[in-house]
């Protein structure tokens, strides 16, 4: 077997690492201590004594902003490929800015040093995932996108860069226990994207380096997990802080709502930080006449001054993961007001993300029909991504293809041990 390769899934919510192993396998590194998995997080802190910030990564980035740390935390890197922002820069603390793009080329340099450790050797060759659309129905971006991605991989020392879609990874990775031919149909749903595609499986097609033939159809919408934390925090967080209350009555005319705007920015990850200039505290301090309830208004002012914005997102996901497991979630709000405390039931989750669903399930469907082949003729639905721990959404799905038998994939490991697999076939030739 050639040496010096790699498959990256570079994921929006957290990212994975194969390579290969004996006997045609592959092995996922563990890029933290007992985790094979890592948060596609970057913490920039604050330190005057570095000309340079010093960086965090992973769940050592989350657990600096969770401490109150001093600087800047970044996620969801992904989804600002193919957008004019991947050129600019941010202020991350001290003075200091950097370019979104380099934040990205730093976080893949992290990650290739993790799977050179693990490999004993260096690695200049790498197949990256990527979703089927970066950007939905625009062609130029989405190619930007991958543009952007590949340079990032090619700075930071990979010398052959070739991409594999990420639900097609996943289908690889089924195929290792596949006994027959099927026609399966992939959901790889994630943190940004929801991604179909129709593959034709099988033991007689394992290990095949072109599997074009065997992709029938590939579709998917820019929607997934961070949407649906978007949804869940402005249903079960942010009206405790007003979104959706009441102003007090006037002289003859009807309550009017308070402004939606700083909630919108505060459930939106990229935009948090938008809320905290001094212009726009000022002008929701001098907004409290607005508010029938003045302590939801006070709250307000805590996250705003206090900066808990990101902390209250990141709640808003903790909740989502704690439906999917356990169908309930208890979300603790004491940061802004001692004792403040929300729940999340189920059927409120699915209620909250219902056109989110709607369009997903669409998009399930509408990957049949580009295949060409009735819903009956599916064999197979397999779920992988972090959000197909959604029982609504997976029910959602599989209500349209009765027929097929349904797998769960690893949520956060398939398309990894997929896009490995697919790394072997190639690199091998």
């Amino acid at each position: 077997m050639p040496a010096g390769f790699a498959a990256i899934d570079f994921g929006t919510s957290n990212s994975a690492i194969a390579l290969p192993a004996g006997d045609d396998a592959v092995r996922l590194v563990e890029l933290e201590t007992g985790h094979a998995t890592m948060p596609t997080a970057v913490f920039y802190r604050v330190d005057e004594t570095h000309a340079e910030p010093e960086r965090l990564f992973g769940r050592a980035a989350i657990a600096a902003y969770v401490d109150g740390q001093d600087g800047r935390l970044m996620r969801s890197m992904k989804s600002i490929l193919g957008s004019p922002l991947a050129e600019q820069s941010t202020d991350v603390g001290g003075g200091r800015s950097v370019r979104y793009r380099d934040v990205i080329a730093g976080y893949l340099r992290h990650l290739k040093r993790r799977a050179e450790a693990a490999a004993g050797h260096a690695l200049e060759r790498v197949v990256l995932g990527r979703p089927v659309f970066f950007v939905d129905g625009e062609p130029e971006r989405d190619a930007l996108a991958q543009a952007t991605l590949e340079a990032a991989a090619r700075e930071v020392g990979f010398r052959e860069v070739l991409f594999q879609y990420e639900p097609i990874a996943a289908a690889l990775d089924h195929e290792r226990s596949a006994t027959r031919e099927q026609l399966v149909l992939v959901a790889d749903i994630g943190g940004g994207t929801s991604d179909f595609s129709v593959v034709r499986v099988g033991p007689a097609r394992r290990g095949r380096a072109d599997r074009r033939d065997d992709i029938l159809a590939n579709h998917g919408v820019h929607l997934a997990g961070t949407d649906f934390d978007r949804h869940l925090e402005l249903a079960a967080i942010l009206p405790l802080l007003g979104y959706r209350s009441f102003g007090p009555a006037g002289r003859g005319a009807p309550p009017r709502e308070v402004p939606s705007s700083v909630y919108f920015d505060l459930a939106t990850w990229h935009l948090i930080n938008t809320v905290y200039t001094p212009a726009r505290v000022a002008e929701l301090r001098r907004m409290k006449s607005w508010y029938a309830d003045e302590v939801q208004h006070r709250r307000l002012l805590t996250v705003l001054t206090e900066r808990l914005g990101h902390a209250l997102a990141a709640l808003a996901e903790q909740a989502k993961i704690e439906v999917a497991t356990v169908g309930t979630a208890q979300i603790r709000l004491d940061a802004v007001e001692r004792g403040l405390a929300s729940t999340l039931g189920e059927a409120q989750a699915a209620a909250a993300i219902e056109a989110e669903l709607a369009r997903i399930v669409a998009a399930a469907q509408q990957t049949v029909r580009a295949a060409g082949v009735a819903a009956e003729r599916i064999d197979l639905l397999y779920f992988t991504g972090g959000s197909t721990g959604l029982g609504a959404l997976v029910e959602r799905i599989g209500a349209g293809f009765a027929r097929a038998e349904r797998v769960r994939g690893d949520r956060f490991a398939s398309v990894a041990q997929g896009l490995g697999l697919h790394a072997r076939a190639v690199y091998s030739v």
